[in-house]
């Protein structure tokens, strides 16, 4: 990248809008797309719109079997329907209706064999209420469903992906968790008075940090990545942050286009390294950009022992620690 493009980059907006997008795509190679992936079965969460609809969309046109994950039957057949409408080539695709943010919901779906083998687990659902809520398991929302959901689920999903000669777990993450630091307590029981926004990029800073301990934890069997896809115009983003979509619709990314590197990374063969990493437009994206964000070994160990007991698994800490330094 030349001096321009760095400079543009270090402006944030022009990284992370469509134009971001297209100038780091000149750096792409076309080919690592051009796969074929019959015979491969992925689950999308929050697949019925937005960066979800596209992800499945893109998985599906390459030979996927793609289990469109949703909480509603009806909002997944026609995420399906959709998907089978906008491709001129057959498709194969499932609903796979269960709540991510009930650790009850993923695990009774897990176990009910809907998918004997998993080759790809994409964490995409998200949500960013503007009002604090609880679910029936006594779990603030955001942190329901951006992270504790979603572990239970892979832990659940364990014996499915370990059947997979090449499986990947992916974490849809958000450049807004640059620039948070992990604070467990704050991230599980966010302070009031509630700020949906701080809430959610909280979780999203979470996310990455818990992909490179499942990876540790997980050995090489398993591939884990986590992303950010930088800023879409999706429904989610129009909902959760109406003034910000009205200022910058112009000029966000396509659905497509927040869903390369998802799509990317669940697709190419042979599997980008370092396995763990964080990920942005198919590179490797700094973690800490911003100073005062890095957390401390003792709170990581706090996070995952968190997960562990709320999801009521006995994994020590010390199996979950990086082989390789946390990068910048």
């Amino acid at each position: 990248m030349g001096m321009v493009g760095r400079m543009l980059d270090a402006s944030v907006v022009a990284s992370f809008d469509g134009s971001g997008f297209r100038r780091h795509a000149r750096d792409f190679d076309p080919r690592d797309l051009e796969v074929d992936l019959t015979g491969r079965r992925i689950l999308v969460t929050g697949a019925s719109g937005g960066l979800g609809l596209a992800t499945a969309r893109a998985l599906a046109q390459r030979g996927a079997t793609v289990l469109v994950g949703s909480r509603s039957a009806a909002r997944a057949q026609d995420a399906c329907a959709t998907i089978e409408a906008s491709v001129e080539t057959p498709v194969s695709l499932e609903p796979a209706v269960f709540d991510v943010s009930s650790v009850a919901g993923s695990r009774a779906w897990a176990a009910a064999g809907t998918a004997e083998r998993l080759d790809g687990l994409i964490h995409n659902a998200g949500v960013l209420p503007k009002t604090r809520s609880v679910t029936d398991e006594g779990h603030e929302q955001t942190v329901a469903t951006n992270l504790i959901g979603p572990f239970a689920l892979t832990m659940a999903l364990l014996p499915q992906l370990r059947r997979s000669d090449d499986a990947r777990v992916i974490w849809v993450s958000s450049g807004g968790m640059l620039t948070q630091k992990l604070h467990v307590g704050d991230t599980f029981d966010p302070p009031e008075p509630f700020d949906g926004v701080v809430a959610y990029a909280r979780t999203k800073r979470a996310e990455v940090v818990l992909a490179r301990a499942l990876q540790a934890a997980l050995g090489s069997d398993i591939a884990v990545y986590s992303m950010h896809p930088g800023w879409a115009a999706t429904p989610g983003v129009e909902h959760s942050l109406p003034r910000f979509f009205q200022l910058m619709q112009r000029r966000l990314r396509t659905p497509a286009e927040g869903a390369d590197t998802t799509v990317w990374l669940a697709a190419k063969t042979p599997r980008p390294a370092p396995v763990g990493a964080f990920w942005f437009d198919r590179a490797v994206a700094k973690v800490h950009p911003l100073p005062g964000t890095r957390c401390t070994d003792a709170e990581e160990a706090r996070l995952w022992a968190r997960l562990v007991d709320i999801v009521g698994l006995s994994l020590p800490h010390g199996e979950a620690r990086p082989d390789q330094p946390a990068p910048d």
